[in-house]
């Protein structure tokens, strides 16, 4: 059995990296605090409320995290169009029917789980891609709801860009509706992330999961040559 020639590739840049922990981190603790708001726990406690200023603490560290959540999001747009080729936009919305092959490619390997068909893209593949791209999308709506429930209670011009929104789906009932059910698609979908990235690295071998950490993948000489020619041939 002859050995796989490997090649150390840098693939995803500094900014990039910064910009999915802030964002994973941020969406944990929006998580967090909008269940707590949208279904608060009864606490027993003989001290006066305004004391513990508990749910204060709970509504607080919400804005700052949606405050965080959406310039991140804004920065993240921006490299798509100044990083690198792993980080263009490109990568995320389908162009082709070769990205479309690419996608049914890549759900055949993670349903049905075909051994010795791995689709061995560099960056993302065709599929995470797509599911990036309607991400963003759900990063969007979870912004301009959650913006625009915020916006009846702030006082900063800001959050008033947003005041239009409760007007558009009937309300804050409605509203608030659609930013609880949002926060379910992210936690659905950190849920299988997380166990794609490890299914990944496990059958591709090219350290999936230690690249968000340091930027580096170990690509097959063979992938990697195509890769090139098929950029050089676009």
């Amino acid at each position: 059995m002859s050995a796989t020639k490997l090649r150390r590739v840098f693939v995803w840049e500094l900014p990039v990296r910064i910009y999915h922990w802030i964002n994973a981190l941020a969406i944990v603790v929006l998580c967090v605090t909008g269940y707590l708001i949208g279904d608060p726990p009864a606490l027993q406690s003989g001290a006066e409320a305004s004391d513990q200023y508990l749910f204060g603490i709970i509504r607080f560290t919400h804005f700052v995290a949606a405050y965080i959540f959406f310039f991140n999001f804004l920065f993240r747009l921006y490299w798509g169009f100044v990083g690198n080729k792993y980080a263009n936009w490109k990568n995320f919305i389908p162009t082709s029917k070769k990205y479309f092959r690419e996608m049914w490619q890549v759900l055949r390997l993670d349903i049905l789980l075909l051994k010795g068909k791995e689709h061995m893209a560099v960056g993302h593949n065709a599929l995470a891609g797509f599911i990036y791209f309607l991400t963003f999308i759900a990063f969007l709506l979870q912004c301009l709801t959650g913006f625009g429930l915020y916006a009846a209670m702030s006082d900063w011009w800001f959050a008033d860009l947003f005041a239009w929104v409760p007007g558009l789906v009937g309300g804050d009932f409605v509203l608030r509706n659609i930013h609880h059910a949002a926060m379910w698609f992210f936690i659905v979908f950190a849920i299988i992330h997380v166990y794609l990235v490890f299914y990944h690295d496990y059958v591709e071998g090219r350290g999936e999961i230690s690249s968000m950490g340091g930027g580096w993948k170990f690509i097959e000489e063979e992938a990697f040559h195509k890769e090139e020619e098929a950029d050089r041939a676009a």
